[in-house]
């Protein structure tokens, strides 16, 4: 294994005195080297374009997309995973992550997990991966064997199948669909992925979960409608988005998400359409969850 031809383990020109550094110097430098990041992720948003699109097309065949790596980039994963459901309020199978060394690897390494060619197909086994599921493979290395074994899997039972690296001609792209290549360069710290390559990942992924659910209809406007208010914060921000989507008063938001049995969607729809909670409800089911189609209904 040669390291040496990887732009993500090479050293940093700019940090070279990095240990004799301020602190001031030492943020300026991260600070710097941060930005460009988004730079990087820009010159890729075509091929995240046919990854989004592939997923949003998975979805409506009643798919999962499945996120999965080791290490920073597994935790990543599991991370964005977790997330769908209370923003976008999804089934925890939906969208789900798998981490190299199982649950466990998320706040301990498991040696030589990520190591495994077959390991990432026993666990891809177990979820009953299928023709109408993505498997997103996150590897900053771009050749993590754990990653390519799901890759392989994933396409053996023709699912599709996306990468995301940090190194330009990785090994993982050889067995996507969708190659993504954030080439982020030399970190600070040398070889320590968890900076710029682990904030470039993190940032498609951003981009990967939160396009493909507006594009199933769980956003109105820019606004979470889909969110589930399950403590006492995302109650009052459920409140706070009928009242933004409707113009109505604090008051009359309140007592339509009670009536609506907490749901947001069908509380928007209830007000903008004077309907009653089970025609907000069949109007939606009929608009594939759309609230703009679903008003034109009524």
């Amino acid at each position: 294994m040669d390291l040496t031809k990887l732009s993500t383990e090479t050293r940093n020109q700019k940090s070279m005195e990095l240990d004799m550094m301020s602190v001031a110097e030492i943020l300026k430098l991260m600070n710097s080297e941060d930005q460009t990041v988004p730079l990087a992720i820009q010159k890729q948003l075509p091929q995240i374009e046919n990854a989004v699109e592939t997923i949003i097309q998975q979805f409506k065949k009643g798919g999962r997309l499945i996120y999965l790596g080791a290490g920073t980039s597994g935790r990543l994963g599991v991370l964005d995973a977790a997330e769908c459901v209370p923003t976008f309020g999804t089934d925890p199978t939906l969208v789900q992550g798998l981490i190299a060394g199982g649950q466990s690897a998320m706040t301990v390494a498991v040696e030589g997990a990520e190591d495994s060619l077959s390991l990432a197909k026993e666990d891809l086994k177990k979820l009953d991966l299928n023709e109408n599921d993505a498997v997103v493979g996150l590897a900053a290395s771009g050749r993590t064997p754990y990653v390519i074994g799901a890759l392989k899997y994933a396409k053996n039972v023709n699912a599709a199948t996306i990468s995301i690296a940090c190194n330009k001609n990785a090994e993982i792209s050889k067995f996507a669909d969708y190659p993504i290549e954030v080439v982020t360069g030399p970190e600070v710290l040398t070889g320590s992925t968890r900076l710029k390559a682990g904030t470039a990942q993190k940032l498609v992924l951003n981009m990967i979960s939160t396009t493909s659910m507006i594009k199933l209809g769980k956003a109105y406007q820019n606004l979470m409608i889909d969110v589930k208010p399950t403590n006492d914060k995302l109650v009052e921000r459920a409140k706070r988005i009928i009242m933004q989507a409707t113009d109505c008063d604090y008051q009359t938001a309140e007592d339509t998400l009670q009536a609506a049995d907490q749901d947001v969607k069908v509380s928007i729809i209830m007000i903008l359409t004077g309907s009653d909670k089970q025609n907000a409800i069949n109007n939606l089911k009929q608009n594939d969850g759309f609230v703009r189609k679903a008003m034109k209904e009524d």
